[in-house]
């Protein structure tokens, strides 16, 4: 019984990057295999290129798709095309960039915790297309019209169940895939939380317990 609640790391993953797995990779992974975004040849957005972002962004070109990033810093920018492989990079804020995409996503991944409007993200879904929300904005604010009109779907989603959790560190492993990760000790972990404060991080710290101890 006490096994039904714990979870096999695959022998050839290191541990350090299973550790943002059982968070970030989860929140992503349990939605985009339950609305069926894994389907090669679709088209992901990915709203954010945090913890959770660039994870999706990752499952996403795994699952054969072709991943457009959304993100308000065109710092990110070399980071998403170049680190994480993503398709294609664009400015939220650039009117002419997203009305250029206007229907021509099948999913969108939405990990921003902060206030956005969702109507623009709304409009770039085909129909039938479907937004996730994986972040916390205060309030979700849009016109009806950006449903009604096309048949779009917004679904949430927090975590995942025990066998998708095992399941995704199983395909992790067998697609090396692995998390952006600073490895760091635990006497730094007052550092570590002062530069998450001021999100000067890329993209989870994780505590070398194995060597803190020594």
């Amino acid at each position: 019984m006490k096994g039904k609640y714990c979870y096999k790391i695959p022998d050839n993953y290191p541990l350090a990057y299973a550790a943002p797995l059982l968070c970030a990779g989860i929140t992503v992974y349990t939605p985009m295999k339950r609305h069926k975004m894994d389907q090669p040849g679709k088209s992901l957005g990915v709203i954010g290129l945090g913890g959770l972002g660039h994870m999706a962004v990752k499952f996403g070109k795994a699952f054969g798709l072709h991943v457009t990033v959304f993100s308000t810093s065109i710092s990110k920018k070399e980071e998403a095309l170049n680190l994480l492989g993503a398709d294609r990079f664009v400015i939220s804020s650039d009117e002419q960039q997203m009305q250029a995409l206007t229907k021509s996503l099948d999913f969108i991944v939405d990990t921003a915790s902060g206030d956005h409007a969702f109507d623009p993200y709304m409009a770039l879904l085909k129909t039938y297309g479907i937004l996730v929300l994986v972040g916390f904005p205060s309030e979700i604010k849009l016109h009806p019209a950006s449903i009604i009109l096309g048949s779009k779907t917004i679904f949430g989603s927090v975590t995942g169940g025990t066998k998708e959790t095992q399941e995704m560190l199983e395909f992790c492993a067998a697609n090396k895939i692995y998390p952006e990760i600073e490895l760091v000790p635990i006497q730094y972990v007052n550092e570590a939380l002062e530069r998450l404060i001021k999100r000067d991080i890329k993209y989870r710290f994780v505590i070398d317990v194995e060597n803190s101890l020594k």
